[in-house]
């Protein structure tokens, strides 16, 4: 018979399970089933995390296609950007179906109702949103279409290209005008727009005189209004009711706006608060169509941090330097040199010096007068003019960016300046 050694009753008792209640300190208990709570609790805050995760990135439309189309024509595109310098293209669409039917009839087609130019500095420092005219005169190149065929290389108005061959003939119209090339490209339609908005609470505006538009169903009363939503689009979309009915004050305004909505997202910590990022995500995501590269909720978030730290005194707002086309007033042309300047400084990755317009109730132009301009030490090209007032606003930022004799200033507004100032 086997000799087994007799094992000591005290190692007996620690290998033998208590029952429950026995035997068992009660802080041992509590610590077990508080770490069996937290990680049910971590476990379901993932699960929700990545299921927000996975609705965002879903939301996202990848627009392969134009990317296919610009490969078409790499040969004719100017050369990439500098180092970490980033030029996207945004695009306001007035597409009308889906969620948009109510803003009119679905022909088929759509139109870039907004378009910018967003330059953003390789030291991430600055930012410079540039309009580009709807009713601009541009020279549109030849382009394929969603069917394979091809149009026609025309001269005409900016918004054409959109219209006939989507986003990849827009951007290559951009591209031939200014001699940048755009990294990037967003769609965002006029849903899109009414969410993001509301995503923030809405944003403040003043009215100097009341405002009743049909065509954009806006009817507000003379004085402050915080505008959300559908009342925020009627205001970035009213022209003949606002100011003087013409589409330059019309982009002044939508410029103002945006730069209200960047400093409301900025000043209330709405970027490093995941509670309010989520529904600005949201919101944004799902009217927007991106590039591949950005079509991701990583590619946006990568995006979005390495802006959110710039000045709001940096971000700057303009439109291209233009005039009523010589051949019809209700187009607009390129104000030479200095359109040309202005690209060249975002090709060279330099600062853009703005100043604000003046209010022009009256006029029908975005010009200075040249005799009041001389009075005030300015030289103006009709749509920029030119400071050697040593003023901080025409400083650039970095020094190495310096250049000899005067810096041209252009019409325009910074994300630190309210609508209601």
């Amino acid at each position: 018979m086997e000799h087994r050694p007799e094992i000591p009753e005290e190692l007996q008792r620690c290998n033998e399970r208590p029952a429950a209640g026995d035997g068992r300190p009660p802080r041992r208990r509590w610590l077990r089933r508080t770490a069996v709570g937290t990680g049910v609790a971590v476990l379901g805050a993932g699960a929700l995390g990545w299921l927000a995760y996975d609705k965002l990135n879903g939301n996202i439309t990848a627009d392969s296609d134009t990317a296919a189309k610009l490969r078409e024509y790499e040969a004719e595109r100017p050369p990439a950007s500098a180092e970490n310098v980033q030029n996207i293209l945004l695009i306001g669409s007035d597409n009308r179906g889906g969620g948009n039917r109510k803003y009119g009839a679905d022909d088929g087609t759509q139109r870039s109702d907004t378009t910018i130019l967003l330059h953003l500095a390789a030291d991430r420092k600055s930012a410079t949103a540039v309009s580009i005219p709807r009713d601009l005169m541009v020279q549109v190149p030849r382009c394929t279409k969603r069917d394979g065929s091809r149009t026609q290389p025309v001269f005409t108005q900016f918004n054409y290209a959109f219209e006939a061959a989507g986003p990849a003939c827009t951007i290559r119209t951009v591209e031939r005008m200014t001699d940048i090339r755009v990294d990037h490209h967003m769609i965002l339609d006029f849903t899109g727009f009414t969410h993001m908005v509301d995503a923030v609470d809405g944003v403040e505006v003043c009215l100097p005189e009341a405002v009743a538009d049909q065509d954009s169903h806006l009817n507000l009363a003379a004085g402050r209004h915080v505008l959300r939503g559908e009342q925020a689009l009627g205001y970035v979309r009213a022209r003949k009711s606002l100011g003087n009915g013409s589409d330059t004050q019309r982009m002044a305004r939508q410029q103002q706006f945006l730069a209200a909505l960047v400093k409301k997202v900025q000043g209330n910590g709405v970027l490093l608060n995941p509670t309010r990022l989520y529904p600005l995500l949201d919101a944004a995501t799902s009217s927007l169509t991106t590039d591949e590269e950005l079509a991701s909720l990583k590619g946006l978030f990568n995006l979005v941090r390495s802006v959110r730290d710039i000045p709001t005194e940096k971000i700057r707002f303009l439109t291209v330097p233009r005039q009523a086309y010589a051949y019809n007033v209700n187009r607009d042309e390129l104000v030479q040199p200095d359109a040309g300047q202005l690209f060249a400084r975002l090709r060279a990755d330099r600062p853009v010096p703005v100043r604000p317009a003046p209010t022009e109730p009256a006029d029908t132009t975005e010009y200075d007068d040249p005799a009041k301009d001389l009075q005030t030490g300015r030289t103006d090209a009709r749509g920029a003019g030119r400071s050697n007032s040593g003023d901080e606003a025409d400083k650039p930022d970095h020094p190495e960016s310096a250049t000899p004799g005067p810096v041209t200033t252009f019409r325009g507004t910074t994300a630190d300046r309210g609508i209601c100032r």
